[in-house]
């Protein structure tokens, strides 16, 4: 057995599991990228990948793999910085593990994120967020659910995977309604209800009794709905409100559309970036500038305090100096 195979399952189990305590979502997505790498280099190769050594992850053949992933692949830019963050990840563990390999993974760590563009961030406008929500049949048990799952995605902005794992004691609905949440990087946070929401998930707890420990939002069998489930009932409702607002024919919309709109009716109402940080869950606050940018109201207000060329500016003149010694008096 080559070095790199104990080294994988090292750094797997003792700095992803025991070190780093890595969320399941986390370690999922370094194990995919390592099983496409070891494919890859094991095809082009022609060797085994438990006979692999580190040295045939030299820098050369790691850039081709990523070259791999964006052409043959068709992966984002996105997506290739993510899988190249986690052979990082493995090679500082690897510089420690094994110094006589030094140069080898110096040169890996030496290959740069690429830069992409980043597009304004696509939101839905209140008329066509009141269509999608008036698209399930709320006559059915389905529509019911999904309406409640729509109104809770609009208002609080939760991610999908928030969405579904979702308890019914995780909602509160006395005094200071809220519903709590475990998000990204294991922060939990507590998010409020507007009267509209809550009379909304009154409904359908109502209809619905269970212990707390059970999905607020499941399937026909009781399981939790899946991510790719929200998704395709949000396309589904999208689709069916294009009769009634005719804006939405050719938008894509998906679960983090609707994230994406709460934080701009948030904007709208004029509530700090800062506090829109706290209430999506964001790490810092940089990630929460998009919505800065895509806040045609903020440039609005900015222009109208600006001059047009050639007209000249208003500037404050001092009104006379004998009436503004009697206006003293």
């Amino acid at each position: 057995m080559s070095p790199l195979a104990p080294t994988l399952q090292k750094f797997f189990t003792d700095r992803l599991v025991l070190q780093r305590q890595a969320s399941p979502a986390t370690i999922a997505a370094y194990r995919d990228t390592f099983r496409l790498l070891l494919v890859f280099i094991a095809d082009r190769n022609h060797t085994a990948p438990n006979d692999l050594d580190i040295t045939d992850l030299d820098a050369p053949t790691i850039v081709a793999f990523l070259t791999h992933l964006e052409t043959a692949r068709r992966n984002s830019v996105r997506t290739r910085n993510a899988r190249l963050a986690a052979i990082h990840s493995l090679f500082r563990f690897a510089a420690f593990e094994h110094p006589e390999h030094a140069q080898v993974i110096a040169r890996v760590l030496s290959i740069p994120q690429k830069r992409y563009d980043r597009a304004i961030v696509s939101f839905l406008t209140k008329p066509e967020v009141e269509a999608i929500l008036a698209a399930p049949d709320r006559d059915s048990w389905l529509g019911r659910r999904d309406h409640t799952l729509l109104t809770l995605a609009v208002q609080t902005g939760l991610r999908v995977s928030e969405l579904t794992r979702l308890r019914r004691g995780d909602v509160t609905l006395t005094a200071g309604a809220n519903v709590r949440c475990h998000g990204k990087g294991r922060k939990q946070r507590c998010t409020p209800l507007t009267a509209h929401t809550v009379a909304t998930l009154r409904e359908w707890l109502r209809a619905q009794p269970g212990d707390p420990d059970s999905p607020l939002f499941a399937t026909r069998h009781g399981t939790p709905l899946t991510t790719d489930a929200v998704e395709w009932l949000v396309t589904k409702y999208a689709a069916a409100a294009t009769a009634r607002c005719p804006s939405l024919t050719g938008k894509r919309v998906t679960p983090h559309t609707l994230r994406h709109s709460a934080a701009m009716f948030l904007r709208e109402a004029g509530v700090d970036i800062s506090v829109i940080a706290l209430w999506l869950g964001h790490e810092s606050i940089a990630s929460t500038q998009i919505y800065l940018h895509a806040d045609l109201a903020v440039k609005q207000r900015a222009l109208a305090r600006t001059s047009p060329p050639g007209v000249p500016s208003k500037r404050y003149r001092p009104p006379d100096a004998l009436l503004a010694y009697l206006d003293s008096l």
